[in-house]
C-alpha cells in the first residue's frame, strides 16, 4: 500500500507542475484500486494539491472519453459516400467497425455509469469532436441514437444477468468500495449519452452541411398513427425515480434549441429547464410543473399547457399561436413580444406577468386574471377579454380594437393612448381608469362604470353610452362628435373643450356639468338637463333644443344660430350672462 501512495504521490506532483498524467499500471490489484478517488485516502498536503485530487477523476474520464469517440466511429477504412449513405438511411449491414455494438454498449456503461457528465466537460468533449478529423460526426450520432433509443426501451437492465451491462459495471464499482444502485448506474449512462446527442443536434442544425443529416427526437419522431410520443416522459418519470428533479437537475441546461415536436409530457416535473430555442410545436405539456422554465424563442405552436404552473417562466419571444394555455398558471411569467395569436388563456392566471409588446390577436382570454399585468404595446385586436380581470394594468398604447370586453374589470388600468376602435366595453368596471389620449371610436360603452376615469383628449366619435354612468368624470377635450349619449349621466363632468358635434344627448343630464368652449353645433339636445352647467364660450349653433332645461346655465359669450328653436326650452328666466343679443332675440329684457 505505501509503495502504491507514494506512486500516487508522484503523479499528483506530476500532474500540478502541469505534466500529463499517464494511464495507471494495469497490473494494479483490486486493493490498491480501491484506494480511489484520491480525496478519500491520501492528506492535503496544500491546496494545489487538493485542486488537482478533485479534478482528477474527471480529466481521466474526459481523457478515455475522447479517445473512446475516435474508436467508435472507427472502420479502418477511409470514409466513403457508401457509407455515408448506409449511415443515412440507418442501414447499419455492411458497416465494419473496429467496436462493435456489444463492445460499445459496455464501454459506453463502463465510461458513463458513474455520474452526470458536468458541462464543462461535455463542453471540452464538444470541441474536440467538431475538431478532430478523425471522427465521423453522423456514424457518432447515429451508433449513440442507436444505444439511446435501445436503453429507452430497456434493453440493457432487463438482460439477463450474463448480459446486464448496469449489473456489471455496479459490480465494477463494489469492488473498489464505490456504492451505486443498479437504477443509478442505468440512469446517469442513458441521460450522459442523451446529453451528447442533444449537444450533437444543437450543433448540427447551426450547420447547413449536417442541419438536414442529424435531427435528434429525445421523444421519439412522431408519425401518422401516434400524434404524441411519451418516450420523454418515461425518461423523466424513470429519472426522478432516484429523487424529485433528478432529470431536470442534469438534463435542464442542455435543453435548448432541442426537437420535442409532438411529445407527451403531461404531468412532467421539469422546474428551471432551459427550452429556449427549442420546437416544441403541438407538444402535450398540461398539469406540467414548468415553474421558471426558459422557452424564449422556442416554438410551441399548438402546444397544449392547460392547467400548467409557468409561472415565472421565461415566454419572451416565443411563438404560441394556437396554444391553449386555458387555466394555466402564468403569473410572474415573461411574455414580452410573445406570439399568442388565437391562443387560448380562458381563465389563465397571468397577473404580474409581461405581455408588452405580444402578439395577442384573436386569443381567448375570456375571466382571465391580468391584474397588473404589463401589456404595453400589446396587439389585443379582436381578442375574447369578457370577464377578465384586468384591474391596474398597464394597457398603454396596447390595440384593443374589435376586442370583447364585456363585464371586464378595467378598474385603476391605464389605457393612455390605447386603441379601443369599435371595440366592446358594455358592461365594464372602468373606474378611476386612465383612458387619456385613447382612441374609442365606435366603442360600446353601454352600462360602463366609469367612475373616477380620465377619458380627456380621447377620441370617441360614434361611441355609444347607452346607460353609462359619467357623472363627475373628466371628458376635456375629448372628441365626441356623432357619438350616442343619450340618457346617460353627465352631471359634474367636465367637459371643456370637448367636440360634441353632431352628438345624440337626448334626455342627457348635463346638470353642473363643464361645457365650457364645448363644441354642441349640430347635436341633439332633446329634453336634456342643462341646468347649472357652464355653457361659457360654447358654440350651440345648429343644436336641437327642444325640451331642454337650462335653468341657472352659465351662457356667457356662447355662440348660437340664427335660426334656433328656443320656444320649448325651459329655464331660461333663471340662466345667467345670457347674451344680449340672445335677451333681445327671445324678448327677455
Amino acid at each position: 500500500m505505501s509503495t502504491y501512495l507514494s506512486q500516487v504521490w508522484k503523479l499528483l506532483t506530476n500532474y500540478v507542475r502541469g505534466t500529463r498524467l499517464q494511464e495507471m499500471s494495469k497490473n494494479t490489484s483490486a486493493e490498491t484500486e480501491a484506494v480511489l478517488p484520491l480525496r478519500k485516502s491520501i492528506k492535503e498536503p496544500d491546496e494545489s494539491i487538493k485542486f488537482a485530487q478533485d479534478n482528477l477523476p474527471e480529466y481521466l474520464l474526459c481523457e478515455k472519453l475522447q479517445k473512446s469517440l475516435e474508436k467508435w466511429t472507427f472502420t479502418g477504412n477511409t470514409w466513403n459516400s457508401k457509407i455515408d449513405e448506409k449511415i443515412l438511411s440507418r442501414q447499419p449491414t455492411g458497416l465494419c467497425f473496429a467496436v462493435g455494438d456489444r463492445q460499445l454498449h459496455e464501454e459506453i456503461y463502463d465510461l458513463l455509469g458513474n455520474g452526470a457528465l458536468k458541462p464543462e466537460i461535455v463542453n471540452e468533449l464538444m470541441e474536440f469532436v467538431v475538431t478532430d478529423k478523425k471522427i465521423n460526426i453522423e456514424v457518432l450520432f447515429w451508433r449513440l441514437e442507436d444505444f439511446y433509443h435501445r436503453w429507452c426501451q430497456g434493453e440493457f437492465i432487463d438482460a439477463t444477468p450474463e448480459d446486464n451491462l448496469p449489473q456489471k459495471k455496479m459490480l465494477q464499482l463494489a469492488a473498489k468500495n464505490i456504492a451505486i444502485g443498479l437504477r443509478q448506474v442505468d440512469i446517469y449512462t442513458g441521460l450522459n449519452v442523451l446529453i451528447l446527442l442533444l449537444e450533437l443536434h444543437h450543433y448540427a442544425q447551426q450547420r447547413e452541411q449536417l442541419k438536414l443529416k442529424i435531427i435528434f427526437y429525445p421523444s421519439a419522431q412522431p408519425d401518422t398513427d401516434n400524434f404524441f410520443t411519451s418516450q420523454l416522459l418515461r425518461i423523466i418519470n424513470y429519472s426522478d425515480a432516484l429523487e424529485i428533479g433528478n432529470f431536470s437537475s442534469i438534463i435542464g441546461q442542455f435543453l435548448k434549441s432541442g426537437n420535442f415536436i409532438g411529445a407527451y409530457l403531461g404531468d412532467a416535473n421539469l422546474t428551471g429547464v432551459d427550452f429556449s430555442n427549442a420546437n416544441l410545436s403541438r407538444a402535450y405539456l398540461g398539469d406540467a410543473n414548468l415553474t421558471g422554465v426558459n422557452f424564449s424563442g422556442a416554438n410551441l405552436t399548438t402546444a397544449n399547457f392547460g392547467d400548467a404552473n409557468l409561472s415565472g417562466a421565461n415566454l419572451s419571444g416565443a411563438n404560441l399561436s394556437g396554444a391553449d394555455l386555458s387555466s394555466a398558471n402564468l403569473s410572474g411569467a415573461n411574455l414580452s413580444d410573445a406570439n399568442l395569436n388565437q391562443a387560448n388563456l380562458s381563465r389563465a392566471d397571468l397577473s404580474s406577468a409581461n405581455l408588452s409588446r405580444a402578439d395577442l390577436s384573436r386569443a381567448d382570454l375570456s375571466r382571465a386574471d391580468l391584474s397588473s399585468t404589463n401589456l404595453n404595446y400589446a396587439d389585443l385586436t379582436n381578442a375574447i377579454l369578457f370577464g377578465a380581470n384586468l384591474s391596474d394594468a398597464n394597457l398603454s398604447n396596447t390595440n384593443l380594437s374589435h376586442a370583447d370586453l364585456c363585464r371586464g374589470d378595467l378598474s385603476g388600468a391605464d389605457l393612455s393612448h390605447a386603441i379601443l376602435n369599435g371595440t366592446n366595453l358594455s358592461d365594464t368596471i372602468l373606474f378611476s381608469t386612465n383612458l387619456k389620449g385613447a382612441i374609442l371610436i365606435a366603442a360600446d360603452l353601454s352600462y360602463a362604470k366609469l367612475n373616477g376615469a380620465k377619458l380627456n383628449n380621447a377620441r370617441l366619435d360614434g361611441a355609444m353610452f347607452l346607460g353609462a354612468d359619467l357623472s363627475g368624470v373628466d371628458l376635456s377635450r375629448v372628441t365626441l362628435n356623432e357619438a350616442d349619449l343619450s340618457g346617460v349621466i353627465l352631471n359634474d363632468a367636465d367637459l371643456s373643450g370637448a367636440d360634441l358635434t353632431d352628438a345624440i344627448l337626448f334626455g342627457t343630464d348635463l346638470s353642473y356639468a363643464n361645457l365650457n368652449s364645448a363644441n354642441l353645433s349640430g347635436s341633439n339636445l332633446s329634453g336634456a338637463l342643462l341646468n347649472g352647467a357652464n355653457l361659457s364660450h360654447s358654440n350651440l349653433s345648429s343644436a336641437i333644443l327642444g325640451g331642454a332645461d337650462l335653468s341657472d346655465a352659465n351662457m356667457e359669450q356662447m355662440t348660437w344660430g340664427q335660426k334656433q328653436q328656443w320656444e320649448s326650452v325651459r329655464g331660461l328666466e333663471t340662466a345667467v350672462n345670457v347674451p344680449e343679443a340672445l335677451k333681445e332675440e327671445l324678448g327677455l329684457k
